[in-house]
């Protein structure tokens, strides 16, 4: 669809340039007259609509995604026609990508392109479980029962990574600060006292020697310790994203005391609420798995889904496949699946486990901050013991030799 640039004017005569992205003129003189504008002059431009650079640098935050599948959901039950629906939603959007990306959807609906299929040029805003349950409601003429069940997902998902994220936000801060104030000591303080020290020619004990040690380091190669850091973090940001290293990332976090449960519980809670939402859509279910496998986060349980999915090709159960992978699914889940399976009900049984996980998540995040909060404590104060050990013995030195 062109994209045309306009010169109109309005009724008091003043005039406007712009860009708009209409099937032809007529449509264009009718958009401006709605407008209170009278088309003077036009030209196509280009015929893409600017998404392509535009969505490199921009993204769609999750609840305006969440916002917009409700409100759809709530104008389609109403009456609304697709297109009438994201002509409204689009008005009301204010994020300027996301607003273009809805009138792009609109245009294409009124093209006479399939909703799902439109929804499907924009993987950055809308996911592959997003198009396919959309697929499915449009073929079964439940697209308003399929929009409602997104947004309820999206509701859940949102809110466990919310839950996450507000748990660590407290420990994060205390690290950042400790660290901060354990440079600021280094760099600041430690050389002004090291001069002192050195002026009354006294022997130092070995914890102050290392101190000054580490702080003369810091304040005459700081610059190439900077760079040398960031440089090392570029380096293993490069290394995750290729698929050795984010192999190695997810083991090594699998593994962690605190943080691999709480994976593992995010991932199980995300798989169960897929998969029941798919099920429910009647999207066959090795199809379903393809598409969980590749919206998974850990690279190890979007393998393990793949070659479940594989398996199931052949007419092995999804519990017996998942026994392959005990590190990954606890026995709970798969006893949980196996029933499901034997009594044709997993679509329940899942939604079941999702709700489980995440209330699982929900209380080892709440008492997230009783667990961390000892640690820090411990090693802020054998930091602070350190440091004060290295600073007082050789101050408390001096002064018996001056008394």
């Amino acid at each position: 669809m062109p994209e045309f640039e306009y010169i109109a004017r309005s009724a008091a005569g003043q005039a406007e340039r712009g860009r708009m992205i209409v099937r032809d003129v007529a449509e264009l003189t009718q958009k401006l007259s709605e407008r209170g504008l009278v088309l003077t002059g036009s030209s196509i431009g280009s015929a893409k609509t600017g998404i392509g650079w535009l969505g490199r640098l921009q993204s769609v935050p999750m609840v305006q995604r969440i916002f917009f599948t409700q409100y759809l959901h709530v104008m389609i039950r109403a009456g609304f026609s697709i297109a009438r629906a994201l002509d409204t939603l689009a008005q009301q959007t204010t994020n300027k990508y996301f607003r273009t990306v809805i009138h792009e959807l609109q245009h294409d609906v009124e093209a006479g392109m399939a909703f799902s299929k439109s929804l499907a040029k924009h993987p950055r805003v809308f996911s592959e479980l997003y198009v396919n349950m959309v697929a499915a409601g449009e073929a079964s003429g439940k697209l308003d029962e399929v929009l409602d069940r997104l947004s309820q997902k999206m509701k859940k998902d949102h809110g466990l990574i919310a839950k996450v994220k507000g748990a660590l936000t407290y420990p994060v801060i205390i690290v950042i600060v400790m660290v901060a104030v354990a440079i600021l000591m280094t760099v600041v303080v430690i050389p002004k006292l090291t001069e002192i020290f050195v002026e009354s020619g006294a022997e130092l004990p070995l914890a102050t020697r290392v101190l000054i040690g580490i702080s003369g380091f810091l304040v005459q190669q700081g610059l190439l310790v900077a760079i040398g850091a960031v440089g090392l973090l570029i380096v293993l940001a490069r290394l995750a994203r290729t698929e050795r290293g984010r192999a190695a990332l997810d083991s090594l976090l699998l593994r962690a005391p605190i943080i691999g449960p709480i994976i593992r519980k995010i991932s199980l809670a995300r798989f169960s609420r897929s998969l029941a939402s798919l099920l429910e859509t009647n999207i066959p279910i090795i199809e379903a798995f393809s598409i969980i496998s590749r919206t998974m986060g850990s690279i190890h349980y979007r393998q393990a889904l793949e070659l479940t999915g594989a398996s199931l090709k052949s007419g092995t159960a999804i519990a017996k496949n998942l026994e392959r992978f005990p590190r990954l699914f606890p026995p709970l889940t798969r006893q949980m699946i196996a029933i499901g399976e034997e009594s044709g009900s997993l679509d329940t049984i899942a939604s079941e486990l999702a709700t489980f996980y995440e209330d699982e998540v929900d209380q080892t995040m709440s008492n997230l901050s009783s667990i961390i909060e000892p640690v820090l404590m411990l090693v802020l104060g054998l930091g602070v013991a350190g440091m004060a050990i290295s600073v007082i013995l050789p101050i408390y030195s001096l002064s018996q030799q001056i008394g």
